[in-house]
């Protein structure tokens, strides 16, 4: 039975994580299977790389299904979308080989996290956006945050209900940068514990508004005790932008950035005038 894989893109503020529930609670697996199952004519089992929780958004989500009638990809892109809300977007459809598993074959995902550094709310994007009103030092939080990097257990960044059968992940990089009044934690892992990113960037944020040193991090690494750790932050400013996968596989291998960050990032400010405003 041939095999397709998608890019999914979505605002995860509408729905409750990725991860179907039951036809009343909208979820972005329970709205997909229904737009793909319309198209396909027949019912569609969705796979995902990776389970995002409830406001969580993404803008690179990689799936794959399997569907014994033949349709063009331009069927599985412009017909899916059709049949899906303005909140769901499938971006690129290409066939896979049999084997390939969204999850299983992924070596690799990427996150982005933004925070509105400012004391004055945001009116224009507060659901892509955490706002912090404390003045952060993202150089001091980049510090701590590489004590992150490496293989290791990771049980103080890890949720109290994670059902994973290890804590042990590997963080392949790790860096927090400044544009204008926009704070950005950008992590790469093989893979993440569930609340890992949100964890790590509470206790990023207490680091870089001063009230932990930054030798917080390493010390949390080795007391292995989530709650030493910092506060769980906000679900809205994370963003899933890339899933990496083997040469071959036909996935295209680049990162997809949320709309304002690439426009923001043009100036890169660093000033700590900006962080006053």
């Amino acid at each position: 039975m041939p095999r397709t894989a998608l890019i999914v893109a979505y605002n995860g503020q509408s729905f409750h994580g990725w991860q179907y529930q039951s036809e009343e609670i909208a979820t972005v697996q329970r709205d997909l299977t229904r737009a793909l199952s319309i198209v396909a004519d027949r019912d569609v089992v969705v796979y995902c790389a990776g389970r995002t929780d409830t406001g969580v958004h993404a803008t690179k989500q990689v799936v794959h299904f399997d569907c014994d009638v033949d349709r063009p990809n331009k069927a599985w892109v412009m017909g899916v979308n059709a049949h899906l809300g303005d909140d769901v977007s499938v971006e690129w459809a290409g066939q896979v080989a049999d084997d390939f598993d969204a999850r299983r074959t992924a070596t690799a995902r990427h996150y982005l996290y933004f925070v509105h550094n400012n004391r004055i709310r945001s009116a224009l994007m507060p659901e892509y956006l955490t706002r912090e009103r404390r003045v952060l030092d993202e150089h001091v939080m980049d510090e701590a945050a590489q004590s992150l990097v490496g293989e290791a257990d990771f049980s103080s960044f890890r949720a109290a209900h994670c059902q994973s059968n290890s804590p042990m992940r590997n963080v392949m990089s790790v860096g927090v940068k400044r544009y204008n009044d926009i704070v950005a934690i950008d992590i790469k892992a093989n893979a993440f514990l569930h609340h890992m990113v949100r964890n790590i960037a509470g206790t990023l944020l207490d680091i870089g508004a001063g009230e932990k040193p930054v030798s917080w991090v390493a010390d949390l690494m080795s007391k292995k005790d989530r709650n030493l750790a910092g506060m769980t932050a906000a679900p809205n400013g994370l963003f899933l932008v890339d899933v990496d996968y083997p040469a071959g596989t036909g996935i295209p291998r680049r990162p997809r950035l949320p709309h304002f960050f690439q426009f923001t990032a043009l100036s890169d400010v660093r000033s700590g005038d900006q962080r006053k405003d």
